[in-house]
């Protein structure tokens, strides 16, 4: 590629990553150049400062036309934008949680290199939402695992730390694995890693055994991503990740990571398996003949995921298989994929990304990286009765409970459920029964909080990034709650053209 070339791209479509990309680099040399007795914090304030400016960016960029460059490699569609603005978002409020964090006693504090591993993180994730190309896709992927790896691991001196980081490299190197052979069986097919090209030629494609290996990679990087998504029963890393994490890197996990995987499964599943066919008149998709597994594997993590927190005294675990389940909700929408769907998916992650990041929060300011026993919540609200409301509207919200962000979210999915000719009664009795199971587990912290006899000590202040964090979350849950249509129009005015959405 020449110079008039590289020139000629529109590269205003990757101004976020550059920013990312930029700060990370700025980063990384100023934590080595910075004497140590300087505090490492004023970097974490930089790299949120960097978030803000690119999410700031790409709201700008809502409006512009779709483009791409570098060959079809990069687009920047209202599919990009909206993903984006969930990572973005959910990023920032994770910053602030890092910036405040407090290592244990005889732990040393963490050093700059959480924020620039963060931002390659996130930039790894954003690439993936942009990518339209198999190799993008992955090298976009293998950014967002490696660094959160090292994440996981970042408490050096606590042996759940180390375990959380060895589980999660273990089963995010077979994760790796399954997707890349899902991916070779694609490139065998097509002889091209464009995920538009290989849609317009599965779409005329007769050939039965074409169409049967299509089917097996549909398969395949299914089993993968469910790895990446920790949907049941590919979620035994997620409990001791979250759990052995710091607190601000299992927020991460759940946010961040969740919401660029089901970018990736919606960005594979849509642009290809929805064309691709398995009949000789070319009327039945490989996703539409097999959505019925996608609903079983969705049936199965809403209620394994509810019914295993119930069992839970780590708020962490407990969260940690809460997550599980909303993995489930997310992916019920997909298996029951319709006109409203993404536009449903998108209002939940938004949501989820408030109430998570605000529950996890709490859970910081009270008990930091210590033991996490739902004990440690008792008698918060005689302590600190601002964040026991705090954490119980948290809660409400993760359960579903009217006038949160969270029910509208639930009931976008619910109503979507219907929103075809045949709609899935199955899933939605499902998702019912799940949504009340966990009523249990998150009614049993508010009952320690309200009616349990706790610690008689007096909860340290809040610090600025914490109240921060705890406050944009507790407005984000109240009035997506309270004003959905806010977001709703948003998302109408925008990005509601499904044609243009993924092209």
């Amino acid at each position: 590629m020449d110079m008039d070339t590289l020139l000629s791209f529109n590269w205003s479509l990757m101004v976020p990553e550059f920013i990312i990309l930029a700060a990370a680099v700025l980063l990384s040399i100023l934590d080595l150049v910075m004497p140590r007795e300087i505090g490492r914090r004023v970097l974490g304030w930089f790299a949120f400062v960097s978030v803000l400016l690119a999410l700031a960016v790409v709201v700008g960029l809502t409006s512009a036309e779709a483009g791409s460059i570098l060959y079809d490699t990069f687009v920047l569609d209202a599919f990009a934008k909206a993903f984006k603005i969930v990572l973005l978002i959910g990023s920032a409020l994770v910053l602030l949680l890092a910036i405040d964090h407090q290592p244990s006693a005889g732990m040393k504090p963490y050093q700059g290199e959480f924020y620039y591993l963060f931002l390659t993180a996130l930039l790894g994730g954003m690439m993936m939402t942009s990518s339209a190309d198999l190799i993008t896709l992955f090298v976009g992927l293998e950014l967002l695992s490696v660094s959160s790896y090292i994440l996981a691991g970042m408490r050096k001196h606590s042996i759940k730390s180390t375990e959380a980081a060895m589980k999660y490299v273990v089963n995010g190197g077979i994760s790796t694995a399954i997707v890349l052979f899902a991916m070779s069986y694609l490139y065998g097919l097509g002889g091209t890693t464009n995920l538009y090209e290989l849609s317009n030629q599965f779409a005329i494609e007769t050939n039965e055994q074409y169409q049967y290996i299509a089917g097996l990679s549909f398969f395949i990087l299914l089993v993968g991503l469910s790895f990446k998504l920790a949907t049941v029963p590919f979620h035994m890393w997620a409990p001791d990740v979250y759990e052995g994490s710091p607190t601000p890197v299992t927020a991460f996990l759940s946010i961040v990571s969740k919401a660029a995987g089901f970018a990736l499964l919606l960005r594979m599943l849509v642009t290809v398996y929805m064309t691709a066919t398995v009949d000789s008149i070319g009327f039945l998709s490989i996703f539409t003949a097999n959505d019925q597994y996608i609903a079983v594997l969705a049936g199965i993590t809403m209620l394994v995921g509810n019914m295993i927190a119930l069992r839970q005294r780590s708020l962490k675990r407990m969260l940690a298989y809460s997550s599980i389940g909303h993995a489930g909700y997310l992916l019920a929408a997909v298996a029951a994929f319709g006109q409203y769907t993404i536009e449903a998916l998108w209002f939940y992650l938004i949501a989820y990304v408030f109430m998570v990041a605000g529950a996890l929060a709490i859970v910081q300011f009270v008990v930091g990286d210590k033991d996490d026993d739902v004990y440690a919540m008792a008698g918060l609200y005689k302590r600190a009765p601002w964040q026991a409301v705090s954490m119980t509207i948290f809660l409400l919200s993760l359960a579903g409970i009217p006038l949160t962000a969270g029910f509208i979210g639930k009931l976008n999915i619910f109503v979507s459920f219907f929103a075809k000719e045949n709609g899935n009664y199955i899933l939605a009795a499902i998702m019912l029964i799940a949504t009340i199971i966990s009523y249990v587990f998150y009614f049993n912290v508010m009952v320690h909080m309200f009616a349990r006899p706790g610690e008689k000590r007096r909860e340290s202040s809040l610090s600025l990034p914490m109240g921060l964090a705890i406050g944009f979350c507790l407005v984000g849950t109240l009035a997506l709650g309270l004003f959905p249509n806010v977001l709703l129009d948003f998302y109408q005015g925008n990005f509601a053209d499904m044609v243009n959405l993924l092209r």
